[in-house]
């Protein structure tokens, strides 16, 4: 197939991108490549994938040196016009998006990034596919949807209308757009919810890479709600594998939808909604032991509460996606962390 990608520079999108053209498919992949986080990651991520940063320019398409079948768009999906001429010349079958402005502290200071990337580009991109007849649009969503609930494990089933961050407002602004074009139009649209994803070439904001870069440099960890706090850590791999799966399964109506006792995670429109999580909670003392065992060294804790926009636990339920991909997330913590340490050591050649 030929997929559309977005978000190809930053953490999962550069790994999904680089799966899909590994499995035979032709690839174009976009990206705004802001400055929300280290430009220059980024720009290794791409090159990595074999796109020369001096080669790259705004609305341009780059060819990769590694693979014919890779191409590269500088884009922001604000950018209606240039984003319709795009689907207009490529013809796509698939669309994954995989482009967000991520974060949910920077929300609180940031919101405009987050209405304008989040859901003004999200409204761009399911025109797009609403008027190019786009075969499968998968998108990606997050476990901040959950927000207040503290039912746990989380499940798709579950109301998700307290959010605790504008960054999670906005993706499930995002579920709720996408149903309405899956409802109006027919697209088959599948929805992921993320867990705390990490692994090799992982985001510089998040805790994985955070800890692990002050633990080696000696310096002190940022400990929130003084170490209460469970997460629910995916590698990235297991998140790839689970798109790679999804992306072949389109959805159909569910034809035991009830509109009156209506089931969250389907619908009579061919719409669907997955947890992508390992389904084993990890509390931040052992998340941060594990990479004082992988890194041989201690960490310096300072102790803080708990900062506006953060819940204090994560748990996802995926018997959906094992359901219906015979598939759920594995990998073991202690085998995460180590690779991306190896990662991190040999990037910073430490």
């Amino acid at each position: 197939m030929k997929i559309l990608i977005t978000g190809t520079a930053g953490f999962i999108g550069f790994h999904v991108a680089n799966k899909m053209v590994a499995e035979g498919h032709t690839v174009v992949g976009i990206d705004s490549i802001n400055n929300y986080y280290d430009v220059t990651l980024k720009s290794n991520r791409l090159a990595e994938a074999g796109f020369e940063s001096s080669l790259i320019a705004y609305n341009s398409k780059v060819i990769s040196n590694k693979n014919a079948h890779y191409s590269f768009v500088q884009l922001q999906l604000e950018d209606a016009a240039s984003l319709q001429l795009l689907f207009t010349i490529e013809k796509f079958d698939v669309v994954i998006n995989l482009a967000a402005q991520a974060g949910v502290r920077y929300s609180i200071t940031h919101p405009t990034a987050y209405v304008n990337s989040n859901i003004v580009g999200f409204a761009n991109l399911l025109e797009c596919c609403r008027h190019h007849q786009i075969q499968h649009l998968i998108y990606a969503s997050s476990s901040s949807v959950y927000g207040l609930n503290e039912q746990v494990p989380f499940a798709t089933t579950h109301a998700t209308n307290h959010p605790a961050s504008l960054y999670a407002a906005t993706k499930k602004s995002n579920e709720l757009m996408a149903h309405v074009y899956s409802h109006l139009f027919n697209l088959p649209v599948t929805g992921l919810r993320f867990f705390t994803v990490y692994g090799p070439w992982g985001r510089p904001d998040m805790a994985p890479f955070l800890f692990t870069d002050a633990i080696l440099h000696e310096k002190p960890i940022k400990v929130f709600n003084n170490g209460d706090m469970m997460r629910d850590f995916t590698y990235v791999d297991d998140v790839v594998e689970a798109i790679n799966r999804v992306v072949a399964v389109v959805p159909k109506p569910n034809e035991e939808w009830n509109a009156q006792d209506p089931d969250a995670s389907s619908s009579s429109a061919p719409y669907k909604l997955y947890n992508i999580g390992n389904h084993k909670p990890v509390s931040l003392g052992d998340f941060i032991g594990c990479i004082e065992k992988t890194t041989g060294k201690t960490a310096i804790k300072e102790m803080l509460p708990i900062q506006p926009g953060d819940v204090q636990a994560t748990f996802a339920d995926v018997s959906g996606l094992e359901k219906d991909f015979n598939f759920k997330p594995f990998t073991p913590l202690e085998k995460g962390i180590e690779q991306f340490v190896n990662w991190y050591k040999n990037y910073y050649k430490i």
